[in-house]
């Protein structure tokens, strides 16, 4: 097998994907994946948590939000966005919950 490899500047210019741009393009399609399916499940806890009355199971309600959240935050850490503030403000994420995964 020879040595010689392609610039780094003419495969950009040919459109020539390395095998490491394409790991990196499909693991970087996982992660957004993987984010949007936590935010769907923090979607869903939270408006199973807000459509409850009010009577027996909301604690149960509120450590599922809780734990949604929690894996929520997690992933988006991982991931480097560390800004939580945001995330309570667009999910509208209740005091109760926030504190149930020990937030202040």
């Amino acid at each position: 097998m020879s040595s010689f490899r392609m610039p780094q500047s003419l495969n950009a210019r040919l459109g020539v994907e390395t095998g490491d741009a394409v790991f990196r393009h499909e693991l970087l399609e996982e992660q957004a994946q993987s984010l949007g399916r936590a935010g769907r499940k923090v979607e869903a806890a939270l408006a199973a948590l807000a459509g409850h009355d009010g009577g027996e199971g909301r604690a149960a309600l509120v450590k599922a939000a809780a734990n949604a959240v929690w894996e929520f935050l997690v992933q988006r850490e991982v991931m480097g966005f560390r800004d939580r503030n945001a995330v309570v403000a667009q999910y509208g994420i209740p005091r109760e919950v926030m504190a149930r995964i020990g937030a202040r």
